[in-house]
């Protein structure tokens, strides 16, 4: 049976896991204890198994920019969205990898940057209904790269894994702005955005 976290309002009835690529799916049958005290009958659901994985918002305090990347994604093509997405720098963890190194790798070989301060920003299910990926969030100080006048500053990630990856410094009042406005389809995108558009003062007062 596939490892859960005990809790006392859960029972685990059966677990098979039909496919076990990349990553593995899993069918389990399981009872819940319900608000009112009682049980549920039996229920069963597809788990997609993606584990744990990190996020970081790169800001450049003194100029006030986020750098971002941009990546083709085929899941948001399959949903009828633009597959080429604005994201933050991110990746899954590798077995016994914490998120703090996790984000520190993903950073270097997306974007060629590192943080020399960070801060946790959030840490979330990204979508409960169906997989058990994690995302911890940072927050992290950078020195915005040079661009060109398109605010491209360059290309990265790895061959190995044929990544195209390319940066994007923008104000962060700007991305803000397109994010409550609805402009950007990556949910964790929108969440650290928004997260630094409560911050985002309180950051420039103690990074700067």
């Amino acid at each position: 049976m596939s490892s859960f976290q005990p809790h006392e309002g859960v029972e685990l009835l059966d677990s098979t896991r039909p496919y076990a690529g990349r990553f593995a799916l899993d069918i389990v049958r399981f009872r819940h204890r319900r608000f009112d005290g009682s049980w549920s009958g039996p229920r069963t659901w597809e788990l997609f198994r993606r584990g744990r994985a990190a996020a970081m918002l790169p800001y450049d305090p003194w100029t006030d920019q986020v750098v971002l990347i941009e990546q083709f994604r085929l899941p948001a093509l399959a949903a009828g969205l633009e597959p080429v997405m604005l994201e933050l720098p991110a990746g899954l963890c590798d077995p016994g990898e914490t998120p703090e190194a996790t984000i520190a790798r993903e950073m270097l070989e997306e974007m060629g940057l590192s943080a020399d301060r960070t801060l946790p920003m959030l840490d979330v299910v990204l979508t409960p209904g169906g997989s058990d990926e994690r995302c911890t969030m940072f927050a992290g100080r950078v020195r915005a790269p040079v661009t060109d006048a398109d605010g491209l500053a360059g290309t990265g990630g790895l061959a190995a894994e044929q990544e195209d990856i390319r940066t994007r410094v923008l104000p962060a009042a700007a991305a803000i702005e397109r994010a409550l406005a609805g402009a950007y389809a990556n949910s964790v995108t929108v969440l650290a955005l928004l997260w630094l558009a409560a911050k985002r003062g309180q950051l420039r007062s103690d990074w700067t």
